[in-house]
Order: C-alpha cells, then structure tokens, then sequence
C-alpha cells in the first residue's frame, strides 16, 4: 500500500491539472498563431508562471484499490497483482487466468 501522502499529492496534482486546463490550452494554440517571436516569449513566460503541478505531464497513473504506481493496467485501473488475485476469485468478468 502506497502512502497516505504520497496519494494525496497525487489528487491534488489532478485537481490543479483541472483547474489550470483550460488557460493552457488557450496559450498553446496563441503560441501556435502568433507569428512574431517576441510575442511567442511573452505567452510562453506566462504558461511558466502557472503552477508545475498543473502540467498534465507530471500526474501518474495509480492503481485504485492500493495507490501502488507502478504496473497498472489501463482498462482495469489496478495493478498486477492485484488484477491477478481478483481475476482468481472470479471478481472480473469476463478475464481469464491463462495457463499454459
């Protein structure tokens, strides 16, 4: 199980990401119409005074059930082993174990 903090500042991360989405999407498409270079700079330092959290880059999928970062699965938003022993007692359907 991760820790308690370190999830935390996970939610915080995407609630900042939320927040600050919109204005850096609008800047990006600014940089990409402006013609002039002084002008690009002026948009670019304002996208560098928003917060770092709230760059969607820096958020890290988790697994849901223990928080652990790394071995997660998209579709299922758990990690390996836990996908594992839930598709052993039957809690997923529709996944098999494979065997071979």
């Amino acid at each position: 199980m991760a820790r308690k903090s370190l999830i935390q500042r996970e939610k915080k991360r995407q609630k900042l990401e939320q927040k600050y989405q919109l204005i850096r999407r609008s800047s990006k498409k600014e940089i990409s119409k402006v013609p002039s270079l002084s002008e690009k700079w002026e948009i670019h330092g304002k996208l560098q005074s928003l917060p770092r959290n709230s760059a969607p880059i820096r958020l890290h999928r988790r697994c849901f059930s223990t928080g652990r970062p790394r071995a997660n699965y998209r579709d299922f938003g758990l990690s390996g082993h836990i996908l594992r022993e839930m598709v052993q007692a039957c809690l997923l359907p529709g996944a098999t174990r494979s065997s071979w």
